[in-house]
C-alpha cells in the first residue's frame, strides 16, 4: 500500500470534503440576521452575497496555478482555516463594505479549499484504483446537512450568532488539524505551466460541469417558485421540491462508487442523464404534488454522480496539467452556479418559467450525447 492509497489518507480527503459543506451550511442561517443587522433592501442583499461567489472564482484561478507548484495540500490547509476565521466576522460585520470584503475573503477560501480538495480526492482516487469520487463528494453534502442542523439548533435555542459561529469555527479547525498530517505531502505538475487556456477535451468536460451545476442550482433557485406558481404546494411548503432533491442526491452519491464501479462511467453520464431529464420532464408535467416530488427524486437520483465523473475524466486526461484541468471544471461549475439564476430568469420573462425550465430540460440532453465521448475512450 503506497503512502497516498492509504485508509488515513482516504479519509482526511473524505473529512476535508464535510469541512467544505459544513462551513457554507453554516453561512445560510446568518443571511436573516445580516439582513436585519445591515437593514438593506433585496438588491443590496444580492450583490453582497455575490461577493462570495466572486471571491470563488477569483480563488480558483489562483487555485489551479498554486497546486501546480506547491501540492494541494497546504491550500486544503490554508482554505479549511481561512473559512473558519471568517465565518464570525460574517456574525458581526456591521456595514455592507465589511460584510462584502468578509464574504469576498470566506468565498476565495471557500473556492481554494473546493479545488485544492478535488485536485487532493483525484490523487487519492487514482492511488486506489477504484472510484472514490462520489463519496467524497457524497461527504460535502453529508457536511451541509450536519451544518444546516447544528446552526439552526444553535440559533433556535438563543445562543447567538456569533457564538453560535465560534463554535462552528472551533469545529472546522479541530477538524482541519486533524486531517493535515494525513493528506498527501506534494501533489501537482512541479515544473510544469502555472496556467493553461481549457481546450479541446477538457473544455467539453468544463461546459457539461457548468450545465449540471445549473441544472442543480435551478432546482435551488427556481424549484420552489415553479412549485407554488403552478398551485401543485402552498408557499410554506415550497421547499420540499428541493429537499427531495437533495435527499436523493446524498444518498446516491454515498452508493455512487459502488455503482459508477459496477456499471462505469459512461453508463453513469449517459442513464443518470437520462434519468435526470426524465425527472424533470416529471415535475413539469405533475398534475399533483405527489408527482411532482417524484420528479425531484429522480432528478436528484439521476445527476447525483455525473459531476463527480466528470471531475475523475478531468483529473485522467493528458490534454492539460491535471490540477489545472481540475481547476478549470471546479471553476466552469460554479460560473454555472453563479450565472445561471440570472439566465433562467431572463429567459423566463421572454417566455416563461415553465418554458425556461424546458429549455435546461432540453440542454441536459448534450450530457446524453456526449457521455461516449467523455468516458468512450482514453484523452
Amino acid at each position: 500500500m503506497t503512502s497516498v492509497d492509504r485508509p488515513a489518507t482516504r479519509l482526511a480527503t473524505r473529512l476535508a470534503f464535510l469541512v467544505a459543506g459544513f462551513g457554507v451550511a453554516c453561512w445560510a442561517p446568518l443571511i436573516p440576521y445580516a439582513k436585519a443587522r445591515l437593514a438593506v433592501d433585496d438588491g443590496v442583499l444580492g450583490l453582497l452575497l455575490l461577493c462570495l461567489g466572486i471571491g470563488s472564482v477569483v480563488a480558483m484561478l489562483m487555485t489551479g496555478m498554486l497546486s501546480a507548484r506547491y501540492g494541494s495540500k497546504p491550500i486544503i490547509i490554508g482554505g479549511a482555516i481561512g473559512m473558519a476565521v471568517f465565518l464570525p466576522l460574517l456574525a458581526v460585520a456591521s456595514t455592507p463594505l465589511t460584510l462584502g470584503l468578509a464574504l469576498f475573503l470566506f468565498g476565495g477560501s471557500l473556492g481554494s479549499l473546493d479545488v485544492a480538495m478535488n485536485i487532493h480526492a483525484v490523487e487519492v482516487e487514482k492511488a486506489a484504483k477504484r472510484p472514490l469520487m462520489s463519496g467524497f463528494h457524497g461527504l460535502y453534502s453529508v457536511g451541509g446537512f450536519i451544518g444546516s442542523i447544528f446552526a439552526i439548533f444553535l440559533l433556535s435555542v438563543r445562543l447567538g450568532p456569533l457564538p453560535t459561529m465560534l463554535v462552528a469555527a472551533a469545529l472546522m479547525l479541530v477538524a482541519t488539524l486533524a486531517i493535515a498530517p494525513r493528506l498527501i505531502t506534494a501533489v501537482g505538475a512541479r515544473g510544469g505551466p502555472l496556467f493553461a487556456v481549457p481546450r479541446g477535451f477538457v473544455l467539453l468536460l468544463a461546459v457539461l460541469t457548468a450545465i449540471v451545476f445549473l441544472v442543480e442550482g435551478a432546482v435551488l433557485d427556481w424549484g420552489a417558485l415553479y412549485l407554488t406558481g403552478a398551485g401543485l404546494v402552498a408557499a410554506e411548503q415550497g421547499g420540499m421540491g428541493y429537499m427531495v432533491f437533495s435527499i436523493a442526491m446524498t444518498v446516491m452519491r454515498l452508493a455512487g462508487d459502488a455503482v459508477v464501479g459496477r456499471f462505469g462511467d459512461r453508463a453513469t453520464l449517459f442513464w443518470g442523464s437520462i434519468i435526470g431529464i426524465a425527472g424533470f420532464a416529471v415535475v413539469l408535467v405533475a398534475p399533483v404534488a405527489a408527482i411532482a416530488m417524484a420528479g425531484y427524486l429522480l432528478v436528484g437520483v439521476g445527476l447525483a454522480n455525473i459531476v463527480p465523473v466528470l471531475f475523475r475524466q478531468a483529473g485522467n486526461q493528458s490534454v492539460m496539467p491535471s490540477g489545472l484541468a481540475v481547476t478549470a471544471v471546479t471553476t466552469a461549475g460554479y460560473a454555472g452556479v453563479l450565472l445561471g439564476p440570472a439566465g433562467i430568469g431572463f429567459v423566463a420573462k421572454l417566455t416563461s418559467l415553465p418554458a425556461s425550465l424546458w429549455m435546461l430540460t432540453a440542454l441536459m440532453l448534450l450530457v446524453t450525447l456526449t457521455a461516449g465521448r467523455v468516458a468512450g475512450r482514453k484523452h
